[in-house]
């Protein structure tokens, strides 16, 4: 890969791509941090088995997904969609590759928990928010390599 398709100037306005990444971000931020706001407020009250918690992320993943399907939507409707191209890819990538080390630890903590004998409910909370602020990391630095012109 060319060094120029890397780092050409950014495009003017936000592409197709870029408003998608803006979507997802505002839908996971919403509709997880929701989750994490009602599920603290239940680990808080003593609730600790984890089929409790069930019916709170069902609701988040359907915010989420309404969320998602109505911004990208509304983007289409906006601004004709284009195929990614090789920057999106390149953004995507870098974004990825410097923020799954976010996940990593979160699963290397649950093993640790595990070990430990921390309770399910706990686990199964450090993994989501593990796989959470992973994502948030990502689509946010993604941003960033929009607005920088990777």
């Amino acid at each position: 890969m060319s060094s120029q398709a890397v780092t050409r100037e950014p495009r003017p306005g936000a592409s197709f791509e870029e408003r998608s990444v803006w979507i997802q971000l505002v839908g996971v931020a919403l509709a997880l941090g929701a989750y994490f706001v009602v599920a603290g407020w239940m680990l808080a009250s003593g609730i600790t088995i984890l089929p409790a918690f069930a019916g709170v992320f069902v609701v988040a993943v359907v915010l989420l997904v309404a969320i998602l399907v109505g911004g990208h939507l509304v983007a289409a409707l906006v601004g004709r969609p284009e195929p990614a191209d090789v920057r999106d890819h390149e953004i995507e990538w870098r974004a990825e590759s410097r923020t799954g080390w976010i996940l990593a630890t979160g699963v290397i903590g649950a093993i640790g928990a595990l070990v430990v004998a921390v309770e399910p409910v706990w686990v199964a909370h450090l993994l989501l928010l593990s796989l959470y602020l992973s994502e948030l990391a990502r689509l946010g630095l993604q941003l960033v390599y929009y607005r920088r012109g990777i």
